[in-house]
């Protein structure tokens, strides 16, 4: 049985965290930005070594074949990507672009050639921080977002994706977007503490939970804060205040559900002034598509009720995303599975409760997903960390999984 180098995987992330490193012991290497070139062309000149060969789409995803005996059949894919969070961490996407190098680099170790080739995707902006929406360059690629209305997207400075392409070099081959994938396959931290806490080495993903993201409006009336008396008012913080609780109690609806409030902004934002609106955003998700559509309908009864409830309030909902959950391959998942028997790793069946590249990808593809632990939890942060031993673990499952798909 084939096993990956796991000192030169390991040595791999350490590298590339040397691009764009952040005080904290992170990474900053944002969509398209000179780091995410730095990062790509570290990743190309590795690839290239082992006689990949490398091309772009026209959304600048970045595309590492390494040749099969036949490669007019479709490629099996592996990747995810090379961007980061402003103050991202040292594995969150790297490490399954990192792992699939290194599946690639095993099999040439041992001068395997398969019938059909095989790629590793670094998708373009999958975060979305610089430019969103995130997990951009998978959407364009399978055609779910506008290439045109992409390219267009501007970052907070006007700088927009089309020109950062160009100058970057990555506008590629039209061609190669929305390519023929025969699966996909992606692994990935856990980005929570699921795993760690069942003291498992491999989360062998089933699926992703779908997502409803809405923006809430609460109205009241500006008064003074010294004249006005308590039982006279409409705050509008007051009325929030009562949805925050009663929005996050949806959640309750069994233990697979998530209910979240990422965002609140008080207006007018004055000391000495009752507010007279609230802002705030709600992130529902589950699993399951129906218990998902329940939780949608009590969360839009509570605003309606919630008009009703004094003179002077109201509140408004606006839906604004649905990515409805998504079951991957059962023939992946299996083998995934047995990667992890074969090998002796302790797993279990997992749901991502975030997305990633291969949501979109599972539309297009047999698609799965394998997940290792993250200390306590924790990404998107400086402190994201994974042990060298689950790192290689989960590229030893990769590998074995792509080495069945190709042999069977």
């Amino acid at each position: 049985m084939m096993h990956v180098d796991g000192n030169r995987l390991w040595d791999s992330l350490m590298r590339m965290a040397e691009i764009g490193a952040t005080k904290g012991g992170g990474n900053c290497r944002l969509a398209l930005s000179n780091q995410d070139k730095m990062g790509r062309d570290l990743f190309i000149s590795w690839a290239s070594e082992i006689g990949c060969s490398i091309d772009f789409d026209d959304v600048g995803n970045l595309i590492a074949r390494y040749p099969g005996l036949n490669n007019t059949l479709p490629p099996i894919a592996m990747g995810s990507h090379l961007d980061t969070q402003p103050n991202g961490g040292r594995f969150d996407g790297v490490y399954g672009v990192l792992a699939g190098l290194e599946v690639m680099r095993t099999l040439h170790d041992h001068s395997f050639k398969a019938e059909r080739p095989i790629e590793v995707i670094a998708w373009t902006n999958e975060e979305g921080s610089r430019f969103p929406p995130a997990m951009m360059g998978s959407g364009v690629f399978i055609g779910e977002l506008d290439l045109d209305h992409t390219l267009a997207t501007t970052d907070a400075n006007g700088v927009s994706v089309e020109s950062e392409l160009e100058r970057h070099g990555y506008k590629g081959k039209p061609s190669l977007r929305n390519h023929p994938i025969a699966a996909y396959i992606e692994a990935h931290i856990e980005q929570g503490p699921i795993l760690e806490n069942q003291d498992k080495t491999i989360g062998v993903v089933t699926g992703v939970q779908g997502i409803r993201w809405y923006n809430i409006e609460v109205h009241g009336v500006a008064t003074h804060a010294g004249p006005t008396p308590m039982e006279m008012r409409s705050d509008a913080l007051e009325l929030a205040s009562h949805l925050v609780l009663d929005i996050l109690a949806i959640a309750k609806i069994d233990g697979d559900a998530r209910a979240t409030i990422g965002e609140f902004n008080i207006s007018p934002g004055s000391r000495n002034v009752v507010p007279d609106k609230v802002s705030l955003t709600v992130d529902l998700r589950h699993p399951n598509s129906e218990t998902l559509l329940t939780m949608h309908n009590q969360l839009h009864e509570l605003i309606e009720q919630a008009c009703v409830k004094k003179n002077g309030w109201s509140a408004k909902i606006s839906d604004i995303w649905y990515s409805p959950p998504v079951n991957f391959d059962r023939n992946l998942v299996d083998s995934i599975r047995n990667g992890a028997n074969d090998h002796n790793y302790s797993y279990m069946e997992i749901v991502s409760g975030a997305g990633h590249d291969a949501v979109y990808l599972s539309k297009v593809s047999p698609t799965s997903m394998i997940f290792i632990p993250c200390a306590g939890g924790v990404s998107h942060n400086e402190a994201e960390s994974a042990s060298k031993d689950d790192v290689i673990a989960g590229a030893n499952v990769l590998l074995h999984a792509i080495h069945k798909f190709l042999t069977e």
